[in-house]
C-alpha cells in the first residue's frame, strides 16, 4: 500500500457532522495525504470487512492507517495527530482512558442526526476533490 492509499478517513456519508469534520479535514491536509470513504460505500464496506468490524453500524468514524485501524476518539485523535501543525496538540487527550474518550465519543456519535441533522443521501464530492474519495 502506498502512502496515499495509507491514511483513509471511513465516515457516515448521511451525517451533517461528519460531512463537516471531512471538509475540516481536507482543507488542512495540503500534502494530500488522507483518501475517504463513506461507510455505506462499496469501498467502505470492504474496508470494514477487511477489519473484521460491523457493516451495519455507522456510528464510528474509522480511521486506517496503513494495516492499523482507530476507531471513535481514538481515530479522531490519530487524524489531529496526522494533520500536524496546531491540529497535533490535541493528541495529549490519548492518555485519558479510551473508555472514557469514547464515552463523551458515543453521547455525541447517538445525538448527531438530532443536534447537527441528516442528509437524504451520501455527500457527493465536487470534482476538485472527487480523486480524494474511494469509490
Amino acid at each position: 500500500m502506498n502512502n496515499s492509499e495509507s491514511h483513509i478517513l471511513l465516515f457516515d456519508g448521511v451525517c451533517n457532522l461528519c460531512n463537516s469534520i471531512v471538509q475540516f479535514t481536507i482543507k488542512r491536509d495540503p500534502k494530500v495525504k488522507f483518501k475517504f470513504a463513506s461507510l455505506q460505500s462499496k469501498s467502505g464496506q470492504a474496508l470494514l470487512n477487511k477489519f473484521d468490524l460491523p457493516t451495519d453500524d455507522f456510528d464510528s468514524f474509522v480511521f486506517i492507517n496503513g494495516d492499523k485501524c482507530f476507531l471513535k476518539s481514538s481515530a479522531g485523535l490519530h487524524v489531529l495527530k496526522e494533520l500536524g501543525g496546531v491540529w497535533k496538540l490535541f493528541y495529549v487527550l490519548i492518555i485519558f482512558p479510551r473508555p472514557l474518550r469514547d464515552f463523551i465519543y458515543n453521547i455525541i456519535a447517538k445525538t448527531r442526526y438530532r443536534i447537527f441533522g441528516k442528509r437524504d443521501n451520501c455527500m457527493v464530492p465536487t470534482q476538485d476533490i472527487k480523486l480524494r474519495f474511494l469509490q
